[in-house]
């Protein structure tokens, strides 16, 4: 149990970053523990239980029974309704074959992998864009509840620090060509890059569409895995429902099955045996499966949403739109003088990239102080860095 712990202990400390949404955290974090959890308990029903229970001839003795158990537990066991004739070839009898309540723990630590590996992903990506999201977005949530002039101080160094990793992205090469590209890059997002200012964003954009590809997939794998339509799982599960029928009789997940095999006697003597077993952990499966259905259909809606509401970000107009809202909700925007200002403060010195991480500061921090980090921002624009800015892109 010690090392169980220790181990979600470490598997924490990994999701501890703050350089994503709740969203994120809900399929690299919750779901790979929660899907790890799930696979402990299995295993546990699997090693230290009893999984299958055959009803055995009674001229068997124990020896035989436990033999018959193990036996048949290895070597799957296949579904016939109570209510149909058994076939007497066996190459029907194989056609009905469970195979999968064996792989159930590994399958789920292979989710779990699966899960996670899109956050590997943009962290790696993260390391190569020049922003340390990590340390602003920590560094922002550290100082939300401390005494006013620490906060001060932490706006201040954060204005510096974020100023220079969009000072470090700039491009200063000239030339029509130049031009071009950062036009594109700028309105249509079609070129990616850090000297285009977009690269951090473009590499979450495609994070997003692994988690939502990976949900989506994860159904897809169960239905592979389950040899059943395990896309309409959670549906058939709610239909009964409202029908007001036992969804717990479920072919998918049968309790009552049946095992064929045979056991040489003295000589060349074989005798052929069918025996009835119970299988008890498919009733705990069930349960799993059931709501793995529905949480995955969250995690693919939740990754989705996401996704599209980052690609609006993207958006030149509501680049400008989203940074406008903070600095007029602290009284900073003057619509009369600062019309043009803002378009250039928005497309030449934040860029997609600084958007997209005041977008990721939002999420785990307060509009107030997002507001004062964009007003500090804003200001250090209109006094140092507006006539660089501007040359440096014509």
């Amino acid at each position: 149990m010690g090392n169980i712990l220790y181990t979600f202990s470490r598997v924490n400390q990994l999701g501890s970053r703050n350089d994503d949404d709740f969203s994120d955290r809900l399929s690299h974090r919750y779901t790979t523990i929660l899907l790890t959890v799930f696979s402990i308990l299995v295993t546990g029903k699997q090693y230290t239980g009893d999984p299958i229970h055959c009803w055995c001839p009674a001229a068997f003795s124990d020896a035989q029974v436990n033999y018959a158990n193990s036996l048949c537990w290895i070597k799957n066991t296949y579904y016939i309704p109570i209510g149909d004739l058994l076939p007497l070839e066996d190459e029907p009898r194989r056609s009905k074959e469970i195979s999968y309540y064996q792989w159930v723990p590994i399958v789920l630590l292979g989710q779990a992998c699966l899960f996670y590996l899109p956050c590997l992903v943009w962290r790696i990506l993260n390391s190569r864009s020049g922003i340390n999201v990590n340390n602003i977005v920590r560094t922002v949530s550290d100082s939300d509840h401390v005494n006013p002039d620490i906060r001060e101080r932490t706006i201040k160094y954060l204005v510096r620090h974020m100023d220079r990793c969009f000072e470090n992205q700039r491009e200063y090469r000239t030339g029509w060509c130049i031009k071009v590209r950062q036009f594109i890059a700028t309105k249509m997002c079609l070129l990616c890059g850090r000297r285009y200012g977009n690269f951090l964003i473009a590499s979450y954009l495609l994070v997003k569409l692994l988690y939502f590809l990976n949900a989506l997939g994860q159904l897809f794998l169960m239905n592979a895995f389950l040899k059943t339509e395990y896309m309409l799982y959670g549906y058939e599960v709610l239909r009964d429902l409202a029908k007001m029928d036992d969804w717990t009789a479920s072919i998918r997940f049968p309790r009552v099955t049946l095992c064929d095999f045979k056991i040489r006697m003295f000589g060349h003597n074989v005798h052929r045996y069918t025996v009835q077993c119970v299988l008890p952990i498919n009733l705990f499966n069930e349960k799993i499966y059931i709501f793995l259905w529905f949480w995955f259909v969250v995690i693919a809606c939740s990754a989705f949403y996401t996704f599209m509401s980052t690609l609006m970000i993207a958006i030149a107009g509501n680049r400008i739109r989203y940074i406008k809202k903070y600095l007029k909700l602290m009284g900073r925007y003057d619509k009369e003088t600062e019309k043009k200002v803002i378009g250039k403060f928005v497309n030449l010195y934040l860029k997609q990239d600084g958007v997209f991480v005041v977008r990721l500061l939002s999420k785990n921090t307060n509009d107030v102080f997002v507001s004062e980090i964009i007003c500090g921002l804003w200001t250090f624009y209109k006094n140092y860095r507006r006539t660089g800015a501007e040359v440096a892109m014509v």
